[in-house]
C-alpha cells in the first residue's frame, strides 16, 4: 500500500492523474478516442502548440506511463524558425528539431561523427512496435544517417525474456514513445548500435525484467521513458531492476509538472529533467530555461518520499533523493521530430516532446563519452564535471516551499539539475 503523505507533491500528482483519467475515461465512452486530450487548446493558426499524450495513465498500482507527447498542431520552434506554416498534422515532412540541430544545441557535432563505435544503447519500453525496424530506417535515412539494422548487426529487437520471436502485443501509444526513443539515440549517436527490449506490459515489474534483459545482453546504456507515482515498494526495485555498476541508465523525470515520480527517483539512475530549447544570438547560438506549459504539465522535479539520497548529491533542502539531475529539449513546442507508422497514432512525421525526448538523448551522450569505468554509477558523473554543462537559470515548473525544488537558478535546481549536455565532459568517469 502507498504510504506517501496527503499533502506531498506525489500525492497532488496521483490526485492530479486520477482526475484526468476520470475525464478521459468519460471522453473515451463518447468519443471512442485512446489517447488523452489536447494537452493545450489552441487555434492551429497561430503560433500555439497543441499536443496529446501518447500512452494511457496509469490504473493501477505499479504501472507505468510513457512520457511522450505527440504534437497535434500550431507551429513548433522548427517551423518558425523556417517559415514553415502551420497545420493541424504535419505527416509528409520533419516539424521539429533534427539530428544536427540537437547536435549542435549540446555541442556534440563532432562526437558524434566519430564516437560511439561498438557501444550499444538500449531502448526500454512497453508493449510490441511492429514497425519499429522499418519506421527507424526511414528516420536515418531522410537525415543521412548510418543504417542501423537487424541484418547488419546495428539493430536487435526483443522481448524481455530476449525472444527475438515471441514478443509483446503491438500498442499504438508506446509505439510512438518506441520511435522517438529509437530517433532520438539515432540522432546523437549515429554509429552506435540498438537494442529495443519490449516488456510485455507497462508494469514496474515487467519494465524493470526489461531492464535487467537489456545489461544482460550487454548494453552500457539503457533509457527508460517512462514512470509513476512513487511508492513504498521503490526501494525494493531499485536493488531488483536498477542497480547495475558500470552502467549508465537514464529515466523521464515526468511531464506533470512539479512532483517526483519512479523511477526516475531510483539513487541508481540519471534522472532526466526537461526544457524548452531555442535559438538564440550568444555565442552557443541556443538558450533554454524550464519547461512548463501549466501547473500540470511541464518537467517533473522534486525531492524523492522513499530514496535515500546518493553520496553525489550535495544539495540541502532534501534529505533524500533530489530529481533531476541533468536536463535536455522536453518542450513540444520546441520539440523534436519522430517518424512513426504503427497504428492510429502512426501517421509518418510528427513532433514529439516530454521527458521521454531527454531520457535517450542523456543515454546517447553517455554514450558518446565512452565506457563507464567498472563498478561506478554514472548518474554521479555530472556532479564532478559541472562546469561541462549548460547552466539552466530560468523558468519553473510549479510552485513549492523550497524554491530550488521547482524553480531554476544558478547551480543546481530540480527542474533542470545541474543543466544540458555542453559537449561530453560531463558524462565521463
Amino acid at each position: 500500500m502507498r504510504t506517501t503523505p496527503p499533502d506531498s507533491p506525489t500525492a497532488r500528482r496521483r490526485r492530479r492523474r486520477i482526475a484526468f483519467a476520470a475525464t478521459a475515461t468519460a471522453a473515451l465512452l463518447i468519443t471512442g478516442l485512446t489517447t488523452a486530450a489536447h494537452a493545450q487548446a489552441a487555434d492551429p493558426s497561430t503560433s500555439k502548440v497543441t499536443w496529446t499524450r501518447s500512452c494511457a495513465l496509469p490504473r493501477h498500482q505499479g504501472e507505468m506511463a510513457c512520457n511522450a507527447l505527440r504534437v497535434t498542431g500550431g507551429r513548433t520552434a522548427f517551423q518558425q524558425q523556417h517559415g514553415i506554416s502551420a497545420k493541424a498534422a504535419e505527416t509528409s515532412s520533419p516539424s521539429g528539431y533534427g539530428p544536427s540541430d540537437l547536435r549542435s544545441a549540446y555541442g556534440l557535432t563532432s562526437a558524434a561523427a566519430n564516437n560511439g563505435s561498438g557501444h550499444t544503447i538500449a531502448i526500454v519500453d512497453a508493449y510490441d512496435d511492429p514497425n519499429a525496424e522499418s519506421d527507424l530506417a526511414a528516420y536515418r535515412s531522410h537525415y543521412g544517417l548510418p543504417a542501423c539494422t537487424t541484418a547488419n548487426g546495428c539493430f536487435k529487437k526483443v522481448s524481455q525474456t530476449g525472444s527475438t520471436t515471441a514478443l509483446p502485443t503491438g500498442d499504438s501509444g508506446w509505439a510512438g514513445e518506441i520511435s522517438l526513443d529509437l530517433d532520438m539515440a539515432s540522432a546523437i549517436c549515429p554509429n552506435c548500435h540498438i537494442t529495443l527490449v519490449e516488456a510485455k506490459s507497462a508494469s514496474m515489474a515487467n519494465l524493470g525484467t526489461a531492464v535487467n534483459e537489456a545489461v544482460a545482453l550487454g548494453a552500457q546504456y539503457v533509457s527508460n521513458s517512462y514512470g509513476g507515482g512513487e511508492s513504498s515498494s521503490d526501494t525494493s526495485y531499485d536493488s531488483a531492476y536498477f542497480d547495475h555498476p558500470g552502467v549508465a541508465i537514464t529515466a523521464s523525470a515526468g511531464d506533470e509538472g512539479y512532483g517526483a515520480e519512479y523511477p526516475a527517483a531510483s539513487k541508481y539512475v540519471t534522472a532526466v529533467g526537461g526544457t524548452r530549447l531555442s535559438t538564440s544570438s550568444t555565442t552557443r547560438g541556443w538558450t533554454e530555461s524550464v519547461w512548463r506549459t501549466s501547473s500540470t504539465e511541464g518537467t517533473g522535479s522534486g525531492c524523492s518520499a522513499y530514496d535515500t539520497k546518493p553520496a553525489w548529491q550535495t544539495d540541502t533542502g532534501c534529505a533524500k533523493r533530489m530529481i533531476a539531475d541533468v536536463s535536455a529539449v522536453a518542450d513540444p513546442a520546441t520539440g523534436v521530430s519522430v517518424y512513426d507508422t504503427y497504428g492510429a497514432d502512426g501517421q509518418g512525421w510528427a513532433t514529439y516532446g516530454g521527458t521521454s525526448a531527454s531520457a535517450p538523448i542523456i543515454a546517447s551522450v553517455y554514450a558518446l563519452a565512452g565506457t563507464p569505468s567498472a563498478g561506478s554509477y554514472p548518474a554521479g558523473f555530472p556532479y564532478v564535471n559541472i562546469s561541462a554543462l549548460n547552466d539552466v537559470t530560468s523558468g519553473s515548473n510549479g510552485s513549492c516551499t523550497t524554491g530550488y525544488f521547482c524553480t531554476a537558478r544558478t547551480g543546481y535546481d530540480g527542474p533542470t539539475g545541474l543543466g544540458t549536455p555542453e559537449g561530453l565532459g560531463a558524462f565521463t568517469g
